[in-house]
């Protein structure tokens, strides 16, 4: 027997979590334009990037602040007002630009542009696989953050090493990892907005936040990798 209010209440919720994913890729899309704008700002000025390089306790405060941030959105994101974890996540995009604007000065621009092409149609692939698949992805997930900190180990032995041949084996590794992980983040987003029940706008607000903010850092860390294996430097 036809249930139109199962029918309406199915139809309501799939718009919802349409309007949600909606959110979290514009809010996404967003920050990574506040990156690549500040990154452009600071790389390209010979005055900013010279002011960043040669201050290395200025780096160290940058640097600090940003896990400060995503410490604060991702672990206080229930206390939050959703207007004040958006300008965290805003203000965090801003501070990561300026932290990345090196890549300006350690690649050419033609190689930054291919990076980032080559960035955003892998992303999108898995972002859509995550979304639409009817896979776990959480076994897999928890195996790619292992990794991942497997990852920054080997990347900080890697700074007192300083071997290129380590250096693009942790690269290429790192792009598997996040390639993963964005399928996973997209699909943990999708679960976060079903589990929440829509409670009010303000929730959905969040989690659009915090989904952000995960595929946001999954996007810049995949980007990076990719650079790193493909890029030409100066």
């Amino acid at each position: 027997m036809y249930d139109d209010n199962n029918s309406f209440s199915a139809e309501r919720a799939s718009s919802a979590l349409s309007a949600c994913l909606v959110n979290v890729y514009w809010w996404m899309t967003f920050a990574l334009l506040v990156s690549g704008v500040a990154a452009w700002a600071v790389g390209t000025s010979p005055e900013l990037s010279k002011k960043l390089v040669t201050s290395p306790g200025l780096c160290l405060v940058l640097f600090l602040v940003e896990i400060v941030l995503v410490i604060g959105i991702t672990a206080g994101i229930r206390k939050l007002s959703a207007a004040t974890a958006t300008a965290l996540f805003i203000a965090y995009s801003l501070i990561n630009g300026v932290t990345m604007s090196f890549i300006f000065l350690a690649y050419t621009q033609a190689s930054i542009v291919s990076a980032f092409a080559v960035t955003a149609g892998t992303f999108g692939v898995m972002a859509v696989y995550g979304s639409v698949t009817k896979r776990d992805l959480t076994g897999l997930g928890s195996l790619f953050l292992m990794a991942l900190i497997g990852i920054i180990i080997a990347s900080i032995v890697n700074i007192f090493w300083m071997n290129d041949t380590f250096g693009l084996i942790i690269s290429c590794v790192g792009v598997i990892v996040f390639v993963g992980l964005t399928a996973y983040d997209a699909q943990k987003v999708k679960k976060m907005f079903l589990e929440s029940g829509m409670e009010s706008s303000e929730v959905v607000r969040k989690i659009a936040i915090l989904g952000a903010l995960s595929l946001y850092l999954d996007f810049i860390n995949l980007f990076l990798f990719i650079l790193r294996i493909f890029g030409r430097r100066r």
